[in-house]
């Protein structure tokens, strides 16, 4: 069977989407809160779209595992943020990539970027397409004739598994529930899970950064990377398979983050996990935010490490059904495959009992607790949420998220500020009935890595620039408090200002000579990361700096 596509106008693949109950909740939400009559949410068609003619064409040598097909470029033109939908919906594809590859293998990876190196033609990475930064937007400069994407689906195999280690090797096209399965006959999981899991690959989840869903000690791809293959411009980059080393800088951590902008990854070994056989959750209802806070902050230093430890104001927790709006709410889970979880669980709620909690201990005693009661409708919403996207894009509603990570000696002021900046903000522009709430998404013994989500009323033909004052101001607020520009959706285009704020240009310097060494063309995703290089008067292009 041909392999199922990705939808270019929505969420994960062709014949998914929202179920009729959950449309017409939808309908009935946007329209009570936000004045939303219009029902027309009809999904668009290819044939809706006037694309550019493709500005390249591959050699006959690649031309085997190339199309330059309307739907694939269509696929490959955006990710999965709000303007991307915005954007689709309005029928505006101004930049599709020209050439979409799909290698069979790694030899036809180092053929492509021979190719694109020696004609100033782009190269995106693409694995499942859900990047939300526009990371894989073929938005590139002038000083290129052209765009390939590279989507790797076809390298979607665990080559290896080395039990004795616990570990395994691992295509870097394979989506999350292809590597799962093929993992459980050997009784061992990755144990990565981000919302964006069935839907995005291995090799995306190292070039991003990450974050899964587990909130406490395991949170970022990082903690599993054992040694990753890259392909660059310049040639294979492979580091030692090794737990730990002291030998300098890690080439690895390089690779971890590179967006694509230093080159495409293959294959990595990754650190697996026994699959958990032992199971505890509950959630917990809190009286003040403060309390709800302090009570997490105890938790994360007492070295429990649960498997979630989510923290949602009442307005999040009344938005995605795990509460009544009354309460802040604490989704509170542990897992092993070794142990009982028992004393665990028990410990944790001393210390949520210590700062007024109350736990909800009939859904603690369920057998399925850690999938009951607030917590179970908590992560269901969190599965579905992107779904509702496609139905709310047309109905003029405005909706995403934003996210970061601070100190918990700055986290009441930053937490109060940040807020105030959003309410201020989505009154501006959308005007009475905007929502806007916080969660966290991961917790360190050092901080809390906080998640903001805000609903409006959008202006017809006018959503873009809405959600670009919105996050212009929320972006400087995190810049200007010391909070990170992104704790776990990468940098992307969309973040670029504030990610060179936030790091040190000494090390853009770094950064820069790497890019250099290894992909001396400047063809590799151009603008993620580090500034594309340009055309110059003359023709000749430079790099920006």
């Amino acid at each position: 069977m041909p392999p199922r596509r990705m939808k270019f106008w929505g969420w994960g693949f062709e014949g998914e989407g929202a179920t009729p109950e959950e449309r017409t909740a939808v309908h009935k939400t946007a329209a009570t809160k936000f004045g939303a009559t219009t029902f027309d949410d009809t999904p668009p068609r290819a044939e809706d779209y006037t694309l550019r003619a493709p500005r390249v064409a591959v050699p006959q040598a690649l031309a085997g595992f190339c199309s330059s097909e309307r739907l694939d470029r269509l696929v490959h033109a955006y990710g999965k943020s709000f303007i991307d939908s915005v954007r689709i919906f309005e029928r505006r594809v101004p930049n599709p990539p020209d050439v979409v590859a799909y290698p069979g293998g790694e030899q036809d990876v180092v053929d492509l970027l021979d190719w694109a190196a020696s004609n100033d033609v782009a190269v995106i990475p693409f694995g499942g397409g859900s990047s939300v930064v526009g990371g894989v937007e073929p938005v590139v400069g002038d000083a290129f004739k052209g765009v390939v994407s590279v989507n790797l689906q076809r390298l979607d195999k665990v080559l290896e598994v080395d039990k004795a280690s616990r570990a395994a090797r691992i295509q870097a096209g394979v989506l999350g529930p292809q590597l799962e399965a093929q993992l459980r006959p050997h009784g061992v999981t990755l144990r990565h899970f981000p919302q964006s899991f069935e839907y995005s690959t291995l090799g995306g989840w190292i070039a991003t950064r990450s974050g899964g869903h587990f909130a406490t000690l395991y949170t970022h791809i990082d903690d599993f990377v054992e040694q990753v293959r890259m392909v660059t411009p310049r040639g294979v980059w492979e580091s030692f398979r090794l737990p730990g080393s002291g030998a300098g800088p890690s080439p690895d951590r390089l690779a971890i983050g590179s967006e694509g902008a230093l080159g495409v990854i293959t294959e990595a070994w990754m650190r697996l996990q026994d699959r958990p056989r032992f199971r505890a959750g509950t959630s917990v209802g809190f009286r003040t935010f403060e309390d709800a806070w302090g009570a997490v902050r105890a938790i994360s230093q007492a070295g429990l490490y649960p498997a979630n430890v989510r923290l949602l104001d009442r307005v999040e927790a009344h938005t995605t059904g795990a509460g009544d709006g009354t309460a802040d709410v604490m989704v509170l889970a542990f897992e092993s495959a070794d142990h009982d979880v028992g004393p665990w669980m028990a410990r944790a709620l001393e210390c949520v009992r210590d700062h007024g909690g109350t736990p909800d201990m009939d859904q603690l005693e369920a057998t399925g607790g850690h999938r009951e009661g607030a917590s179970g409708a908590w992560r269901n919403a969190f599965i579905r949420m992107p779904f509702f996207r496609e139905i709310l894009t047309p109905l003029g509603v405005l909706f995403d998220t934003f996210e970061t990570a601070i100190t918990w000696d700055r986290f009441g002021d930053f937490h109060a500020n940040v807020m105030a900046a959003l309410h201020d903000v989505m009154r501006r522009e959308c005007g009475p009935g905007a929502i806007a709430s916080c969660r966290f998404t991961h917790v360190y013994p050092d901080g809390p890595a906080p998640y903001f989500s805000f609903y409006g009323k959008g202006r017809p033909g006018g959503m873009v620039d809405q959600w670009q004052a919105i996050k212009h101001a929320c972006s400087d607020v995190l810049n200007r408090l010391g909070g990170t520009i992104t704790h776990h959706h990468a940098v992307g285009r969309d973040h670029m200002p504030w990610y060179e704020k936030q790091r040190p240009d000494l090390f853009a310097a770094a950064l820069q000579g790497a890019k250099d060494a290894i992909d001396p063309s400047g063809v590799m995703n151009p603008g993620v990361l580090l500034p594309p290089k340009r055309q110059t008067a003359s023709g000749a292009a430079t790099a920006v700096r």
